[in-house]
C-alpha cells in the first residue's frame, strides 16, 4: 500500500519553499538510502514523483535503465500539463483492468 506524503524543498531562483506530494511504497532499498549528490555543471538531477518506483537520477550505475545526471542540452521544454497517468499495477494483457489503472483525476491537469 502506497503512502502519500508532502515534501517541502527550499526553492531556488528567488522562490520560497516549494511543497509537492510524493508516493512511498517502502522505506527499504537503495532508493531510500542514497548518498549526497553533487550535480556536475551543465547537468540536472531528475527526480520521479513515485519515489520508490522511479528510474531517476538517483540511479547512476551500469544498468541501461539507470538515468544518472541529465545533460542540459536534453532539456527541450517545460512541462505544462499531465497528458496521461496510470498506476500500472496489473499486466498490460489484463485489458479489463485498464479503466481502473488510469489516474482519472490527473489527466490533463496543469503542472505548477
Amino acid at each position: 500500500a502506497e503512502i502519500r506524503y508532502e515534501e517541502t524543498l527550499p526553492g531556488s531562483g528567488g522562490r520560497g519553499p516549494v511543497t509537492h506530494q510524493i508516493l512511498k511504497l517502502t522505506d527499504d532499498g537503495q532508493q531510500n538510502d542514497t548518498p549526497e549528490y553533487i550535480v556536475p555543471q551543465g547537468t540536472f538531477f531528475a527526480m520521479g514523483d513515485d519515489r520508490d518506483d522511479s528510474a531517476d537520477s538517483r540511479f547512476q550505475g551500469d544498468d541501461p535503465e539507470d538515468l544518472g545526471y541529465v545533460p542540459m542540452q536534453n532539456l527541450v521544454g517545460k512541462a505544462r500539463f499531465v497528458f496521461m497517468s496510470i498506476d500500472a499495477r496489473h499486466p498490460l494483457w489484463q485489458v479489463w483492468e485498464w479503466p481502473f489503472e488510469v489516474r482519472w483525476t490527473r489527466l490533463f491537469s496543469s503542472i505548477h
